[in-house]
Order: structure tokens, then sequence, then C-alpha cells
């Protein structure tokens, strides 16, 4: 078994299956998003049939058919209604932070487990892979066991490497066969551009990003003179913290939080951001309650 580096807070999931009941409503509609009832694809149960064309699965002819009309025809079949949900949670060496509380990749972590457990309560596909400059993916499947295998991975999991989400998204989006439940748990301390291009990339399906701070970037309570660390370069910074300082960082900090809100409501996404000293269960029922 992997060494345990992080610790996940199992309480959540208790939470989440005490109000199952409630959840699965608003889960109905946030996250099986707008499957038709009814639609023409690959499934168990034969809707009707139409002529063969070339490039047709030889297995779906109804030879039957054929030899009653020496014509060729094909079964059509109502398309399961199933979803498949891809978790993508960031670990770079940013979400190793702070010291000596909950981390920033323990609650996105907590938070990716919780869309996950949700979604293996409706007995459809999940998966969480975790990136930092590449993608570890995971296949999709179903069942607590899957669940289990992969809150064990996430544990063991080492934080490390900047953060290239425009290059990991447009891998990993050519891995997703259909319209699906996208969720991005990630801090988004990265350029604009690259936010943009993924979420873009992305936007055909149901996408959720997921912003996960820790409470001292939100206030910064610090004044005068300072040392920064970059935690995924090493570079060190030494400056003075004045007033007109924190004024100008919040302002920064607001300014791209807005513009990546801006991109999201273009295409349809959803943008929630959280900071770690917020109990996980209330902020994943905000999630739920606002998309219902």
């Amino acid at each position: 078994m992997a060494e345990t580096k992080h610790n996940f807070d199992i309480e959540f999931l208790r939470q989440l299956d005490r109000y199952n009941m409630a959840i699965r409503k608003r889960v109905s509609t946030v996250y099986a998003g707008n499957r038709p009832s009814t639609r023409i694809g690959k499934g168990i149960d034969t809707v009707g049939y139409r002529e063969y064309y070339p490039g047709d699965e030889m297995k779906d002819i109804d030879w039957k058919a054929y030899s009653r009309t020496e014509k060729l025809y094909v079964r059509q079949f109502e398309e399961e209604k199933t979803l498949t949900a891809h978790i993508l949670l960031d670990a770079s060496k940013s979400m190793d932070f702070p010291d000596g509380a909950t981390k920033k990749y323990e609650y996105a972590a907590m938070m990716a487990l919780g869309v996950a457990y949700t979604v293996s309560r409706k007995n459809d596909k999940f998966a969480i892979s975790t990136f930092n400059e590449n993608i570890d993916i995971n296949a999709p499947k179903r069942g607590m066991r899957y669940l289990l295998e992969l809150t064990d991975r996430l544990a063991s999991r080492e934080l490390e490497g900047a953060t290239d989400l425009d290059a990991c998204t447009y891998k990993y989006e050519k891995l997703i066969k259909s319209r699906s439940l996208v969720v991005i748990v990630s801090d988004f301390m990265e350029d604009l551009h690259h936010i943009e291009s993924s979420v873009l990339r992305l936007s055909g399906n149901d996408l959720i990003l997921i912003q996960v701070l820790d409470p001292f970037e939100k206030s910064l309570p610090i004044k005068g003179d300072s040392r920064f660390f970059d935690m995924e370069t090493g570079d060190e910074m030494k400056t003075y913290l004045s007033d007109s300082f924190r004024t100008n960082y919040f302002k920064e900090l607001d300014n791209h939080n807005a513009a990546i809100d801006r991109i999201c409501k273009k295409t349809g996404a959803k943008f929630y951001s959280f900071t770690t000293d917020a109990p996980v269960f209330d902020s994943f029922l905000q999630i739920i309650d606002r998309g219902a």
C-alpha cells in the first residue's frame, strides 16, 4: 500500500450519505444535466430500424429483415441514460499550502471525492485524474470499490511541479467520448489565457470550475517586511507589504476571479470559489443549491 501523505475527512462522505435523499433530487438537475429521456444510440432496447450505410457495424444488421426484404437494415437502440463524470484535480506544488493546517490539495480532493461519491450513488461512471504540467489519467469506472481505490491514490499523491491546465485539458479532452460532467478543482492561479482555452475546449460538457484558496491568500493578514517563496519554482521574493500593496493585491485577485467567472458565463460553465476554513460539506451543498 502506498504511503499516505494527505489526510481526508471521511466524515464528509458520511454526511453526504445521511443527506443522500435530499441531495439526489438536486443532483439529478446539476449532474444529470439535460440528458434526454430517449435518444437513438447504443443501448439495450431496440426502438426501430433504418437502412444500412457503409461504416455501420455488422453486428447491428437485422439478418431476419434481410431474408424477408433482401435489403440490409440495422437496429436502432434507445441510448442508455447514463452519466460519466470526469474530475480533474490540481496536484501541483502550489496546492501544498499551508503547513500545519488543511492543505488546499486536501480540501480540493474532498470536493472531488464528494462529486465522485454522489455520482457513484447513482451507479454512474466517474474518474478523478490529477494534473500539474502533465496529467495522470484514470479511466472512468463505476462502484464504491473504485472510489476507495481512488481515495488511496489521492492520499499518496506527491504534490510537485507547476500547473499547465491548457496542455492537460488538451490531452484529456480527446478521451471524452460524449457529453459528460467535467469538474476541475484547482486554485486557478495561472494565466487567464490558459484557463479560457481550457474552458472553451471543454464547454461542450456540463462544466464546473471549483477554486480552492487558503484564507491567507484571501486576507493577506501580514504587513511590513516580508519574504515570499514561489512553491512551484522555489523563487524567493522580498518585499514590503504596505497598505497600498495589500489594496492592489486584493484588487488583482478580485479581477482575476471576476475574469474567470466571465469566461465561464460566456460558455454556460459555472465557477465557484471556496476557502479551506469553510466546512467542505457546506461548500459542496452550495454547488448543488446554486445549480438546481
